[in-house]
């Protein structure tokens, strides 16, 4: 059936440009290296310090009733942008087509929040996709968007890693990550790197579409980013033992 959908599916631009045998799709997984995925994440982060400090801490984000995602997307997108030096071997884009798992001409492929590009090859893409989380428990949004989309290679074909950021209006980022654990399921870890921000991983085995050799092992970052001006637990935990020592 797989097969029968790509013949009648036309030829994008880019598909002509960077064309992908199967025979690549190892050394395509490997081109987002560790090193390369941990720098993503790192301007992801500062952008949302720039966030907090140009708009957060200036308003009542709960006040907001009107395309709260799609909003905070676009401004920590151009954060992000304004952060790159133009040396990363990478690009960053809000709302980017994933064309490789459209199903058809007439059909819509599937768009991620905000994406990191590389320039090599424009097909090989780093995605993140955002929930706001109104309060702790209310993440069945997010756990759908891992379970149909990540695990099934619908977001994220030629990565073996991507994102979620969680907006949260609730302030228990432990409690969130509680729930977002029990719910997928899955361990959540801390990332080495980001041991003092609210950044987990979890690992999954993803359900590759018959005929396609996309990367089985997948790794998912979860970002919790607090839209409320009031300290979360986690970081006011710090600022106590901060001031302690």
């Amino acid at each position: 059936m797989a097969n029968r959908i790509r013949r009648e599916r036309g030829t994008t631009i880019s598909e002509l440009r960077w064309p992908i045998e199967k025979a690549e799709f190892a050394e395509i997984s490997d081109k987002w290296t560790p090193k390369l995925v941990v720098k993503s994440f790192e301007l992801v982060w500062s952008a949302y310090d720039l966030l907090k400090t140009d708009i957060l801490t200036k308003i009542d984000c709960t006040k907001a009733s009107k395309h709260i995602e799609k909003n905070i997307n676009s401004l920590l997108q151009l954060r992000i942008s304004r952060l790159m030096t133009g040396y990363e071997p990478f690009d960053v884009q809000h709302e980017v087509p994933e064309f490789e798992t459209s199903l058809s001409d007439k059909a819509q492929p599937p768009s991620y929040d905000i994406a990191f590009i590389l320039r090599s090859n424009e097909r090989i893409i780093l995605p993140l996709e955002a929930k706001v989380l109104k309060t702790d428990k209310a993440i069945s949004k997010y756990i759908n968007e891992v379970k149909s989309n990540f695990l099934t290679c619908r977001y994220s074909p030629f990565s073996s890693q991507a994102g979620m950021l969680g907006y949260c209006l609730g302030n228990n980022s432990q409690e969130t990550f509680n729930n977002i654990s029990t719910a997928l399921p899955c361990n959540l870890s801390d990332h080495p790197n980001f041991m003092d921000r609210d950044h987990k991983i979890s690992d999954h085995q993803r359900n590759v579409p018959v005929g396609k050799t996309y990367p089985v092992e997948f790794r998912c970052h979860h970002l919790l980013l607090q839209l409320s001006k009031e300290p979360n637990v986690k970081q006011a935990s710090r600022k106590r033992k901060s001031q302690k020592n």
